[in-house]
């Protein structure tokens, strides 16, 4: 199959930050839509998204041709239990997508569909559902660099018309956030995130792939790796002719960090 394009799609990875996101209009979420707009007017022909929420044991790539929304939290409004979002799948992107990263097993997936870490900013970007999207899992039993040598690996999808997006926090603790909404940003978040800000602009992708030496700092803000690893999907798939740019940060709750980050160019 062939694919006539004229542009490498970007790759972007989006703080994602509450799934009331969703619902709501504020500074984060003008931002995907402003992204969401550049990027259509690219015309991607599919997006594979890279979610904190499928966290597995080994590889899965979602292969239905209509996956489910779903809602894979609790305690929310049922408005957000009420969002669907009724993009198609793309089961032969999913074929693609295992046999890139053979001789890895790659699972094909017909029981998961979008989880809220994708649905939640695509409804923003994407609102009209009309771009196919498939979901891979991250696998929690591998280090940071297999993460980043898997985003390598799927770099040339951008180049066939695929938008590559990653859905975590560079900074997601829960346990230590601050509920009242107007919470200054705890130190420890603030110093790592504007690390990792500058490691990301001045292309030290090692330092944020070793994250971990980062110490005190880094444990607080990624006590559990999740959130964290599909940034380095992301910055995987970054050319030698490319910047990172960063459209929006912020850090809400006092140990959320919301920075949405772009790989390559967006057009105009």
């Amino acid at each position: 199959m062939s694919h006539v394009v004229t542009r490498r799609m970007p790759a972007i990875f989006f703080g994602h930050g509450s799934p009331m996101n969703a619902l709501q209009d504020n500074r984060y979420t003008a931002a995907w839509e402003q992204l969401g707009a550049r990027v259509t007017a690219l015309k991607p022909r599919a997006i594979l998204s890279i979610s904190a929420h499928w966290y597995t044991r080994g590889t899965n790539v979602t292969a239905m041709p209509m996956p489910k929304t779903i809602h894979d939290f609790g305690g929310f409004p049922q408005a957000l239990f009420d969002i669907q979002y009724p993009a198609q799948g793309d089961p032969a992107l999913a074929a693609q997508v295992r046999d890139l990263l053979a001789p890895m097993t790659v699972e094909m997936d017909d029981s998961w569909g979008l989880d809220h870490g994708t649905w939640s900013v695509l409804v923003k970007a994407f609102p009209k559902a009309d771009v196919p999207v498939i979901q891979l899992s991250i696998d929690a039993t591998q280090p940071t660099q297999f993460h980043l040598e898997l985003g390598r690996k799927l770099a040339v999808l951008r180049e066939q018309g695929v938008l590559i997006i990653g859905s975590g926090d560079v900074v997601h603790n829960l346990r230590l956030a601050n509920w009242d909404p107007h919470a200054p940003a705890r130190d420890w978040a603030m110093r790592f995130n504007t690390t990792i800000r500058e490691s990301l602009l001045a292309g030290d992708v090692q330092k944020v792939t070793d994250y971990a030496a980062l110490g005190e700092d880094g444990q607080l803000s990624v006590p559990t790796a999740e959130h964290f690893l599909p940034l380095l999907y992301v910055i995987g798939t970054q050319q030698d002719d490319e910047s990172i740019s960063i459209p929006v940060d912020g850090i809400e709750m006092g140990a959320i960090s919301m920075m949405s980050v772009v790989v390559g160019a967006l057009g105009d």
